[in-house]
């Protein structure tokens, strides 16, 4: 469901993470679990540069809300952990990270987009994070994220639970540029550059820039039991349920 491939350019080698899992690349702990995994190996391995995607024309929809309403309490107990992991994992890399957002990226794959360094998006496609309008809350790694990504436009984008196209995106910071041609190209050419810059010092002011936001999504643990009991309630599984509806009579 991870694929990972490497695009050699000058004067370093990009990794090419592609998720790749059913028709939208919905999110589900199996995985939210393979992606930290991968995340954390390439880590290891030295932090190379790093494009971020999605298979066919999604980048990714978000949760899996159809596993939820099927697994219950005991899924949502493992699940909302494993998008916090997911979301630390991605945002805590040390190397240059770049999303390349060919298609939908949607409530958590919007997340998952902005936790990387940089975001490049088609014209065509849509980012947002829409949890309010499913009912649902949101873990404090997911919430801190979209802080550090949107700084003042964070209010609108979370409480309005709107998607944005293009231009949009790049106001509220969603995204930095729109692509309008060769986005993968772009992604990897983008990456390749951040690569020139000396490891450790791109490391260090990543590690610096980010150590107060990772430090409040690694104190979470109130907020977070209060999250995954909420996820886990009928109430939550009956707004799930209804947005599916709506979202079939479309």
């Amino acid at each position: 469901m991870i694929d990972i491939q490497t695009v050699k350019t000058r004067p370093a080698a990009v990794r090419v993470l592609t998720l790749s899992s059913g028709r939208v690349n919905a999110l589900d702990v199996e995985l939210l679990n393979e992606l930290t995994e991968a995340l954390r190996e390439l880590e290891r391995s030295g932090g190379e540069a790093l494009v971020v995607t999605g298979a066919e024309q999604v980048f990714c929809a978000g949760v899996d809300l159809n596993r939820v309403l099927q697994g219950g309490a005991d899924y949502t107990d493992r699940l909302v952990p494993a998008l916090s992991d997911a979301f630390d994992a991605m945002f805590s890399y040390p190397g240059p990270t770049v999303a390349a957002i060919n298609g939908g990226a949607i409530a958590g794959g919007c997340v998952l987009a902005c936790a990387c360094d940089r975001r490049l998006i088609s014209p065509e496609a849509q980012i947002g994070a829409t949890e309010v309008h499913v009912g649902v809350w949101f873990p404090v790694a997911a919430l801190e994220v979209m802080r550090y990504a949107c700084g003042d436009h964070a209010e609108e984008v979370l409480l309005g639970g709107r998607v944005y196209r293009g231009a949009e995106a790049v106001a509220s910071r969603l995204a930095h540029r729109v692509v309008d041609r060769g986005l993968s190209e772009a992604a990897v050419a983008e990456a390749s550059s951040l690569g020139e810059i000396p490891p450790d010092a791109y490391q260090q002011t990543k590690a610096q820039l980010r150590g107060p936001t990772l430090a409040r999504m690694r104190n979470s643990g109130d907020i977070d039991t209060k999250v995954r009991q909420m996820w886990g309630t009928d109430r939550t599984r009956e707004r799930i349920a209804a947005f599916l509806e709506r979202l079939r009579q479309r």
